[in-house]
């Protein structure tokens, strides 16, 4: 008798962040998708295939967890036998609690270990990136007899793939650790970064978690999804040809080069929506057509095209703030509803993510413009402007925050990883270190008078105007504040083509703990290798570069393969 496997999955939603994109992943597989926001919901029992998603702030989640009722039916659940799938903070629910939370709030406890942070000085926390993971499997595993257990799959797990994280804390174990819950009969992916090892997969009967997000991992995460989803436990390993196999290449405690591919988007004169590029922020055309915008594509038509060259992430900057539309019809809304059906890596949305004035007069806060992007597809939301404005009133008041600045209200309900801050600094000389109340360096290229130091002032409104912070005052208040990672741009190097400011990198790299991503400057894959050679850069950024195609994102990435840097390719995986 040929038993015909239900094609509906249910998802629990607590509205903790973005989970269109793993209704997206899921349906790309042939699956329909349907959300779960009570746990007095009887389809909750009824259902066949359950998933536990978490995203954001661990307080938050679980607390929603047991507001809503979902204690006793999730345990029920379980133990009914039937497949259930926690994903990241989904994970850690399962373990007694989390120092991410501030009274010690419990979880679900069906795991006797707590979940704690990231300690290692040496590593930029939270960890933002592609890393891999090991399999390990109990005695009790029922592998086919005829494999080897490094030749087995779990769910389409791989140790030959990388699987993107975004998370501060985790279930940091050492070896006792590990042999208990191998003992107790449980399978387990681990992952190392910088000089700990933590659970990013765990499994035992019908219940299965990672701390990585499937639905942000490219075609190693959809494979895994489907596996689970179709009950595929263990295969076979395929023969893999990706030459980031090679353990002589160099990573970052783990992680690969990350390589993301920014679009700048806006209206042009004729109102329709396109990606553009200027010399300096000037996206306007110097020529005899009337000085139009430039226009270089439609934004989901080169997301897609990115994310099938290799993209590591994608990032939407909305350089226009459309406002005279109503914020649930703002167009980048519906980008990134298009953009998350076809591109599974993460996407960022920035531009207008502050308290918004509706054309009606009515008041729509910061989070509540946040909560829309995530709920639309948006995995972080980028800071500009507003940051300094934000950070020039922390230090105002003693160095301490409002808690109601858009930073301190989005990170504490979707977590640090969740907000981006976007820095355009500007470089200035100086004589002497005395000369500026702002943090200086001693460069290595001298002023236009002979100046020997320099700072970076930041700008605002796309480099129109100036204030008095600098680049490194903005990052550490920022950072205090609650945001997880800095996109860090450069005036005097956009559009130069000339490579990205290493000195400007290595700069604020001191000034902060959480991961920094390199923008401008950048005209050949040789600048990419450079400031990941020479700075502790997380990630990098490309712009004109892609958009003009003198390279594509996977040239970028064969070029840094081949000159010694793990990089990371899914080309080679089935789904």
């Amino acid at each position: 008798m040929v038993v015909l496997l239900s094609k509906t999955v249910h998802i629990i939603d607590v509205k903790s962040g973005n989970l269109k994109s793993l209704q997206n992943a899921i349906e790309h597989l042939g699956y329909k998708a349907i959300f779960i926001e009570d746990g007095n919901n009887p389809e909750l029992l009824k259902a066949e295939k359950l998933i536990l998603p978490g995203v954001g702030n661990y307080d938050y989640f679980v607390e929603k967890l047991f507001q809503k009722n979902f204690e006793k039916p999730l345990k029920d659940y379980i133990n009914s036998k039937k497949p259930i799938f926690g994903i990241c903070v989904g994970l850690q629910a399962l373990f007694n609690t989390s120092e991410e939370s501030f009274n010690s709030k419990k979880g679900l406890g069906l795991i006797d270990i707590n979940v704690s942070k990231f300690k290692d000085a040496t590593k930029s926390v939270p960890q933002i990136g592609w890393n891999k993971l090991r399999l390990l499997f109990s005695l009790n595993a029922s592998l086919p007899s005829s494999y080897d257990s490094a030749e087995v799959e779990l769910y389409g797990l791989n140790p030959n793939y990388h699987y993107y994280f975004v998370h501060s804390y985790a279930a940091i174990i050492n070896d006792q650790i590990k042999q208990n819950l191998l003992n107790e009969g449980w399978n387990l992916g681990i992952t190392t970064y910088g000089d700990q090892q933590f659970i990013s997969a765990i499994n035992k009967d019908n219940l299965f978690a990672t701390q990585f997000h499937p639905e942000k991992s490219g075609k190693a995460g959809l494979k895994m999804i489907k596996h689970f989803l179709s009950g595929k436990k263990y295969t076979s390993i395929p023969r893999s040809n990706f030459n980031s196999n090679n353990k002589n290449l160099k990573n970052f405690n783990g992680l690969t080069c990350r390589i993301i591919a920014c679009l700048d988007v806006r209206s042009n004169d004729q109102g329709d929506l396109v990606v553009t590029k200027g010399d300096q922020y000037d996206v306007r055309e110097k020529d005899d057509n009337g000085n139009n915008v430039r226009n270089l594509g439609k934004p989901v038509a080169l997301a897609e095209k990115y994310y099938k060259q290799g993209a590591d992430e994608i990032t939407f900057l909305n350089i226009t703030s459309f406002r005279n539309s109503p914020l649930r019809d703002q167009p980048m809304l519906n980008v990134l509803r298009e953009a998350s059906k076809t591109c599974f890596v993460p996407l960022t949305i920035g531009g207008g993510i502050r308290d918004y004035k509706e054309p009606n007069g009515t008041i729509i806060s910061s989070l509540k413009v946040a909560e829309l992007y995530f709920l639309n597809g948006a995995d972080k939301v980028s800071i500009g402007s507003d940051a300094v404005t934000v950070a020039e009133n922390y230090f105002k008041n003693g160095s301490q925050g409002s808690g109601n600045s858009p930073i301190e209200l989005i990170s504490k309900q979707f977590g640090v990883q969740a907000v981006v801050i976007s820095v355009d600094p500007k470089k200035r000389y100086v004589n002497s270190p005395d000369a500026t109340l702002n943090k200086v360096i001693k460069t290595k290229f001298p002023g236009p008078n002979g100046e020997n130091y320099c700072w970076y002032q930041c700008t605002t409104k796309g480099g129109r105007e100036y204030s008095n912070i600098g680049a490194y005052e903005l990052t550490t208040a920022c950072e205090a504040l609650g945001a997880g990672e800095i996109l860090l741009n450069c005036i005097d190097k956009d559009g130069s083509n000339s490579g990205f400011d290493l000195e400007l990198v290595d700069h604020i790299k001191k000034s902060v703990s959480i991961p920094v991503i390199s923008s401008s400057g950048a005209g050949n894959p040789q600048h990419f290798r450079e400031v990941f050679e020479e700075t502790s850069v997380d990630a990098a950024l490309g712009a004109g570069i892609f958009h003009r195609e003198e390279y594509t994102v996977g040239q970028v990435k064969e070029y840094l393969l081949e000159h010694g840097f793990e990089v990371r390719f899914d080309n080679g995986i089935e789904i």
